[in-house]
């Protein structure tokens, strides 16, 4: 079995991103810059905006971390975007979610300059990808089909079976794979019979944060696994694949896995890099 290595890919294009943003500096006088919104004191986002910043000032992204108490009104939230969007010197903006039970997650997404929303989940970018390669591409899907291509896994005309709906990973991941040419079955809590869809799958993408879900013998003999769910069991980060019964029978059936954590994670980090550094260069370009 192949383990799928996000954590080298990751650093790979992380050192020829570092590469491309010195010469941009020299072009264009002044570095890419990111802001990134928190709202609250949640453990894991704070954790996540730690490792996503710590990632831009290791390649030369100018990142500026926004604070905000969770007691913030969603008008306060709404002003600061707006004074963000018009900012020359602000390329992407990031607004980690969940944000507090008090504000409107879409209303906040869809108040962001779709032409900065370094994270891809504007309307406007959802409805791009659909259409044209300008979309800016959610973070994990992108960084999922990255892996995919830099392995050397083929896609075209094969099965893809995705396991979760959400806006953030499952829809955007089924419209990256048909795109590139996979049949796509998408897999939800209302599905039917989902061992039956799960081994089919040649490709098989799994995004629900529930750990356990699967057994070896739902899945199709020599499958490709992504493995996007973190997890914790027992005080381990596991993902959704994670399973103590038949780990062993899993791992001999598929032909190649992403470890959790070092696969996907990694990989969504330096997506969001690179969507920065892009929204940077059509912004110099204009």
């Amino acid at each position: 079995m192949k383990i799928l290595n996000g954590a080298a890919l990751s650093k790979k294009i992380k050192s020829v991103l570092a590469i491309e943003i010195d010469y941009l500096v020299k072009k264009h006088g002044r570095a890419p810059k990111l802001c990134i919104v928190l709202t609250g004191d949640d453990p894991a986002s704070t954790s996540y905006v730690k490792s996503k910043q710590k990632s831009c000032n290791e390649i030369g992204i100018l990142c500026d971390l926004r604070l905000l108490p969770y007691a913030t009104s969603q008008d306060e939230l709404l002003a600061l975007i707006e004074v963000l969007n018009n900012d020359p010197e602000t390329d992407g903006i990031l607004v980690q979610l969940p944000l507090p039970k008090h504000i409107d997650q879409n209303v906040v997404l869809q108040a962001i300059d779709y032409k900065k929303d370094a994270d891809g989940l504007h309307p406007m970018n959802v409805g791009l990808l659909n259409r044209s390669d300008d979309a800016i591409i959610p973070c994990t899907p992108k960084g999922i089909l990255s892996l995919l291509k830099a392995e050397d896994i083929p896609i075209t005309g094969k099965h893809c079976v995705v396991i979760g709906r959400s806006n953030l990973v499952g829809k955007p991941m089924a419209q990256l794979m048909l795109r590139e040419n996979a049949s796509v079955t998408v897999c939800h809590s209302k599905t039917r019979d989902l061992p039956h869809l799960t081994r089919q799958g040649e490709i098989l993408i799994i995004a629900i944060g529930h750990p356990n879900l699967l057994h070896a013998d739902m899945l199709k003999k020599g499958a490709v696994v992504v493995d996007v769910g973190i997890n914790s069991v027992d005080g381990k980060l596991v993902g959704d694949l994670y399973n103590s019964i038949d780990v062993q029978d899993i791992e001999k059936k598929a032909a190649a896995i992403t470890p959790v954590p070092g696969g996907v994670g990694p990989m969504t980090v330096a997506s969001l890099l690179e969507n920065v550094v892009e929204i940077y260069k059509r912004r110099c370009a204009v």
